[in-house]
């Protein structure tokens, strides 16, 4: 496996899912969101810190799902099918985890359309991104 090549094509998977993320949570679901913290009584605005760890773990799950997607590759399954299984994979542990955490550990704290949008909306974005990061990917040469 071709780790340097799993970090770079990982960080640009991060990349393009952290900019999916930005559109919908401080686009698409800016307002709603706004609104429900706002009935909570919560308006203040999210830490500098907080915002870094988001970041920071969006990275690193596009760097997780690349390294899936090479372990996969090396199994002789096909870029798409590799880049898809991956980026579920991350959607899995991720989006589908913290939607049903959200759902089940603070029942209706948050409007459903804030809590499963987000699952829907990664269910593109994630399997997206780790194919844009494998078009990065290659073995080194030596493992050919």
């Amino acid at each position: 496996m071709n780790a340097s090549r799993v970090m770079l094509g990982g960080l640009l998977a991060g990349l393009v899912m952290n900019v999916g993320e930005a559109a919908l949570h401080g686009g698409v679901l800016a307002e709603p969101t706004a609104t429900a913290m706002a009935a909570l009584g919560r308006n203040e605005a999210s830490s500098a810190a907080g915002l870094t760890a988001l970041i920071g773990i969006t990275f690193i799950e596009g760097v997780l799902g690349v390294w899936l997607y090479a372990m996969l590759s090396q199994q002789g399954i096909a870029r798409v099918p590799a880049a898809v299984a991956a980026g579920l994979t991350v959607w899995v542990l991720s989006a589908v985890y913290a939607a049903v955490y959200l759902g089940a550990g603070f029942p209706n704290l948050l409007p459903p359309s804030v809590v499963w949008l987000p699952v829907v909306w990664d269910l593109i974005e994630f399997p997206l991104a780790i194919f844009i990061g494998a078009l990065v990917y290659r073995e080194s040469r030596s493992a050919v």
